[in-house]
């Protein structure tokens, strides 16, 4: 499998491309992250100062599936997945079906052992861990 990562830095405009990532350095590289940091210095900026909240994202290049994790306080995160998903479409006489290809979902009020599970999962390729997890 291969992936790409990117992060948000909150006092930077623009998204960090960190490219491509080997498997096994993902976690690594989001534990590695100075989160508690970021919201330090968050505490006091001023909010013209800020243009996200600090959030690290993960693609798997090769079925299209993402996370994206971003700290919202010292104890709750939130988790965006991504992913092509075929949906139905109700039309005048049958239903179709479409791929979305940037379907997403999101949960909220997350710890950061959820945050963990849900990136070990994408690393994984346990998709149905994630589709029942991220609603």
């Amino acid at each position: 499998m291969n992936f790409r990562a990117s992060f948000c830095d909150p006092f930077k405009p623009d998204i960090i491309e960190l490219g491509d990532i080997d498997k096994e350095k993902i976690m690594e590289t989001f534990e590695n992250i100075p989160w508690d940091d970021y919201l330090k210095r968050m505490e006091i900026a001023k909010d013209e100062d800020l243009y996200y909240s600090p959030s690290f994202e993960v693609e798997n290049k090769d079925n299209k599936n993402g996370l994206s994790v971003s700290i919202i306080d010292d104890e709750e995160w939130y988790i965006f997945y991504n992913r092509p998903k075929v949906m139905k479409k109700l039309g005048w006489f049958r239903t179709t079906e479409y791929l979305n290809n940037d379907y997403g979902t999101h949960a909220t009020e997350q710890s950061i052992d959820n945050v963990r599970e849900c990136l070990k999962a994408l690393i994984d390729n346990d998709l149905e861990f994630l589709e029942k997890e991220i609603r």
